[in-house]
């Protein structure tokens, strides 16, 4: 296995989640911001919409338009062409708390995942007082109809569309584990197994390279890890405080874009009543050049 350490790139964020590189940019939500933001290879960055209900998972239409994750609403929302935000697809028949993560097909099909129970609570009481349950994935379709795609998740994070489209990788963070599905030719999951066993790993944001392997940032630990099919790990970037979710991109994909943070509080009702914007601002954009480039989707 090797091991490098990652460096600053993007500094003064509150909460960095969901990267995703489009059109030569790093686009990614910012929890505490309400908004999600581009950034250019030379750093430079860009406001690309608002959302008030709390910005996470990020994707694209045929189209082009954007799809982006309303945590607090539970709904997936639709940039329109003259910048308007519209609900896409409901996710509030399954989502009881916050939705979260989305990876979105080449057909524009959108598959989201929830937390399954009240993570702020459990966070506030270490645990005591709020349990870890099982949550769901939800697909929604181009039309934005909506249907519950997948059940017993352990937090259904990030995930990863393989190039063929024909095999959806999640992370279960409560899991400590990566779990793949089939994806049929309607986007129904069937062949559920685990791709791997991380053992003391959290997954968070996961993205995938051309050599079919997984870079995994670790929730629990200050790093992001490449792993095979099977869970061996090939490939470590260090990164200087905890990494939440990570992206290949660059003009070669070969840049990896760990988002980091101090920690993953912050998350509770006062936050969602608006005293979230004294939070410090110091989460941070890191970057790992790596040998293999992106593949697949996000």
């Amino acid at each position: 296995m090797t091991s490098r350490r990652a460096e600053g790139f993007v500094d003064g964020l509150y909460f960095g989640e969901g990267p995703r590189w489009h059109d030569g940019r790093l686009w990614y939500s910012d929890f505490f911001d309400h908004s999600v933001f581009s950034v250019a290879e030379d750093g430079s960055r860009r406001p690309e919409v608002e959302v008030p209900g709390q910005p996470s998972g990020l994707g694209w239409l045929p189209d082009g338009r954007l799809l982006v994750v309303s945590m607090l609403d539970r709904v997936v929302l639709r940039v329109d062409g003259d910048g308007h935000l519209v609900t896409h697809g409901d996710l509030r028949p399954w989502a009881a708390f916050k939705a979260n993560d989305m990876v979105v097909t080449a057909g524009g099909q959108a598959y989201v995942g929830h937390y399954g129970f009240d993570f702020d609570t459990f966070l506030a009481s270490r645990g005591r007082e709020a349990k870890p349950a099982p949550a769901s994935l939800i697909r929604v379709d181009p039309d934005g109809t909506s249907v519950e795609a997948a059940t017993d998740l352990m937090f259904p994070n990030g995930m990863v569309l393989f190039p063929d489209g024909r095999t959806l990788v999640v992370a279960e963070s409560f899991g400590n584990r990566l779990t793949a599905f089939d994806v049929d030719a309607v986007g129904d999951l069937g062949n559920r197994r685990v791709w791997a066993d991380l053992g003391d790993c959290a997954p968070d944001g996961i993205c995938l390279d051309a050599d079919g392997c997984i870079w995994v940032a670790n929730a629990l630990g200050t790093d992001c890890r490449r792993v095979a099919e099977g869970g061996q790990e090939l490939d470590r970037v260090v990164t200087s405080q905890p990494c939440y979710a990570a992206a290949l991109g660059g003009g070669d994909r070969r840049t990896l874009y760990c988002l980091t943070a101090p920690d993953g509080a912050g998350t509770t009702a006062a936050d969602e009543a608006g005293t979230d914007r004294r939070r410090p601002r110091k989460g941070r954009i890191e970057v790992a050049r790596v040998d293999v480039p992106g593949d697949g989707l996000p």
